[in-house]
């Protein structure tokens, strides 16, 4: 019925009917669940579902509730109405998610929409999620993506208990971060004169407001976003606009001005170690903008000498982590606190969990969304050399004491929001299944994903993308 599968689900034998008479009860605390459970029905529903002392929909937040943890939820619907109750806001926000889908696929929908019964079936569900990362990395510095489409994958997000957004906001191709001390690294790096050959310039930056209120949205839907800041290599964009921070001087080379890069691949520009200190003034601007515990450095695909490469990182992370935050990296960086995110294979990971370190699980053959979904001629271009279906992301490797895991899209062949949704969907309810579910079980999932794909075509995910609509490689 819930994608994903809740911890215990009961059926009972008579449900709740809302209408315009239904109105919401709040307990000090819960009034942004209130809220969000308000702004996503409207649309569709047309119901108003004010807040009254009496109201048939109880939402309250209980910090005495006990084994429901940071995001659990429990939630029961009987014929005298709806009863929501966790321990936490989190909690809460995804209990509301559990609610849309109950209903109708109809109450996904954007417009009003008449004749249509919003009957909540009779339910008791206690729900908690059995790994604390459930997280997608969207890259937004190969082609930039306006703050509306990361809005809307945000509350996509959500909808599947999905909890962690990591925003790749600068590579060789752009550079979306603004720094109020470094101008140029917007006003230049965030632009590139064309794409492989293709003649036409693109580009895109965000502004601090964009992103606070992008932080802002997240957080009132359960999700916490990870920024992350490519270093020291990828590092092409930033040294388009300040070349003197390159790592030539390192290697006896003088500093030379390049434009930011217009082809995929990895670049060999990388910053030297006298960036560090405008690395460190980049990153104070990052913790303001972004409050969350972790922040991501990149680390990998680096050309320069691995002595060189390392001091560069455990200098980086040394600062998040004397100001409380918590580095994140695709590489190790030498210190055991920082969040490794192994893409290649399991070995680092097995290694990172033997030193104690903190795993995300993110291994291309399993949760790189780039690679197309099947080897069919209907499929739109993509990376090469891997398929990767919805069952491999639902079986990703999942080593005992990892944090979870997350898929990553790189968009170098994407550049609208329905290329983004359709690589992204179904696969990423598969991710939050596996994740979520307490005994993730794949046949189950494939069973509830026929209902599912329903609530998708209502929340106008596209099934299908025209190959002309995406960008030759």
């Amino acid at each position: 019925m819930i994608v994903p599968l809740p911890t215990r689900i009961v059926r009972r034998s008579r449900g709740f009917t809302l209408d315009c008479g239904t109105s919401v009860r709040v307990t000090p605390g819960a009034e942004p669940a209130a809220r969000l459970l308000r702004a996503l029905l409207r649309p569709a529903t047309g119901l108003p579902l004010p807040i009254a002392d009496h109201g048939q929909v109880l939402i309250a937040l209980d910090a005495k509730l006990v084994g429901l943890g940071a995001e659990g939820y429990a939630l029961t619907v009987n014929e005298h109405g709806v009863m929501l109750r966790a321990g936490t806001a989190n909690g809460l926000a995804q209990g509301v998610q559990s609610i849309r889908q109950l209903l109708p696929a109809e109450a996904l929908r954007s417009s009003r929409t008449s004749d249509v019964d919003w009957t909540l079936p009779g339910v008791d569900i206690r729900d908690v999620p059995r790994l604390p990362w459930r997280g997608f990395m969207l890259d937004v510095a190969r082609h930039f993506q306006p703050v509306h489409v990361l809005r809307r994958f945000i509350d996509l997000m959500a909808f599947h208990k999905l909890n962690v957004l990591h925003l790749h906001l600068t590579d060789d191709q752009g550079w979306r971060m603004p720094v109020p001390a470094h101008p140029l690294l917007t006003s230049i790096g965030g632009w590139r004169t064309e794409t492989n050959g293709d003649g036409v310039p693109h580009g895109g930056t965000y502004t601090r407001t964009e992103l606070e209120g992008l932080v802002a949205h997240a957080a009132e839907r359960g999700v916490r976003i990870m920024p992350e800041i490519e270093m020291p290599g990828h590092a092409r964009a930033a040294l388009a606009a300040y070349p003197d921070l390159a790592a030539y001087p390192d290697l006896g080379i003088a500093p030379e001005a390049l434009p930011v890069w217009t082809r995929w691949g990895i670049s060999d520009a990388a910053f030297g170690l006298h960036a560090l200190g405008f690395v460190r003034e980049v990153l104070a601007e990052v913790l303001e903008v972004f409050p969350g515990e972790h922040v991501h450095l990149g680390g990998d695909e680096c050309l320069l000498p691995e002595d060189v490469h390392g001091q560069f990182l455990r200098q980086a992370g040394k600062y998040l982590l004397d100001r409380g935050r918590v580095p994140a990296a695709w590489e190790p960086t030498g210190d055991p606190r920082s969040v490794l995110m192994p893409w290649k294979d399991e070995t680092q990971a097995a290694k990172a969990l033997d030193r104690g370190q903190p795993v995300v699980m993110a291994p291309h053959t399993s949760t790189y969304l780039d690679y197309p979904q099947s080897d069919g001629p209907h499929e739109p271009p993509g990376q090469p050399g891997f398929v990767v279906t919805a069952r491999d992301v639902y079986h990703v490797p999942l080593p005992g004491g990892v944090l979870g895991a997350q898929c990553q899209l790189w968009t170098e062949h994407v550049r609208s929001r329905d290329h983004l949704e359709y690589l992204a969907f179904p696969r990423l309810a598969a991710l939050a299944d596996t994740l979520w579910s307490q005994r993730p079980e794949w046949e189950g999932f494939t069973t509830r994903m026929r209902l599912h794909s329903s609530r998708l075509a209502a929340l106008s995910v596209p099934a299908e993308m025209r190959r002309e609509r995406c960008e030759h490689s």
